[in-house]
């Protein structure tokens, strides 16, 4: 029997917790996160809640409970967005080879040449900041990682005998890429969906802190982060609690890619 790594454990142990308190703050939180009270504004983590209030007097811990949804949605929509698109580049370039592998990799090395951040600002421009304007910056940002990951996948199943008999019986590039390729390279493409939802969580919040992401008064890790550096040697509470909380999500799913990449290698299974 195959042990569970433990970075496996461990990573979707972080992640169940912060999927958990992302849902659970559609239902409830300890307080109104856009709430304010100004009365009770800056008051330390014990004081006046676990995580103390901000500068308008909303409860901490109810904006990180309810800036998770912000984040973990915005970035599990751009992981899809970059995954979807990048997955059939890549696995298009695979089964056609020639000039469209080539025109492929030269598309990759375009959209690399443009960092979510830029890319966000110039869709700003155009559609002005929001939750949509990160999604489709942070998802093309991820089409070209996709992309590349799948065509290497596939590239090697497409050497395997079993494609090349699949091919003499008959059978087209596309029923072929359906039926044996996709099947095959899927444990290193939800590998990849885990790695890069964590790093389109650090993304948001990147957008957020510039002014590109979600609009006020919706929560966010990352405007969290930035109405609350003023309030550095006063109130740190208000940097540190939205600084842990993108840092453990970042970790939990960095951790949780590591571990299901470890599960899914054939060397480790043949060794375990």
């Amino acid at each position: 029997m195959t042990r569970l790594p433990k970075s496996l454990i461990l990573g979707g142990l972080i992640t169940a917790i912060m999927v958990g308190a992302a849902v659970l703050s559609r239902f409830w939180t300890p307080a109104d996160p856009v709430g304010m009270n100004i009365i009770a504004r800056l008051k330390a983590p014990g004081e006046m809640g676990l995580l103390g209030t901000d500068q308008i007097g909303r409860d901490v811990l109810s904006i990180i409970m309810a800036g998770a949804w912000t984040s973990l949605g915005i970035a599990s929509v751009a992981t899809f967005i970059g995954g979807g698109l990048g997955t059939l580049i890549g696995v298009i370039a695979a089964a056609r080879g020639g000039w469209v592998e080539r025109l492929v990799m030269a598309f990759n090395g375009v959209l690399f040449a443009f960092p979510p951040i830029l890319s966000a600002i110039l869709l700003g421009a155009l559609l002005g900041p929001g939750a949509i304007t990160s999604m489709v910056a942070i998802g093309i940002f991820m089409v070209p990682v996709f992309a590349r990951v799948t065509r290497a996948a596939a590239i090697q199943i497409w050497a395997r005998d079993y494609v090349k008999a699949a091919r003499m019986a008959g059978k087209n590039d596309a029923l072929i890429t359906l039926e044996h390729v996709l099947p095959n390279i899927s444990a290193q493409i939800i590998v990849q969906l885990a790695i890069q939802t964590g790093l389109g969580i650090l993304s948001e919040a990147g957008l957020s802190f510039l002014g590109m992401g979600v609009s006020p008064p919706t929560p966010s890790w990352g405007r969290m982060l930035s109405e609350s550096q003023t309030y550095l040697s006063s109130a740190p509470h208000l940097v540190l609690a939205p600084g842990l909380a993108i840092a453990v999500a970042v970790l939990g799913l960095n951790l949780l890619g590591d571990g299901l990449r470890d599960l899914t290698d054939p060397r480790r299974r043949q060794n375990a």
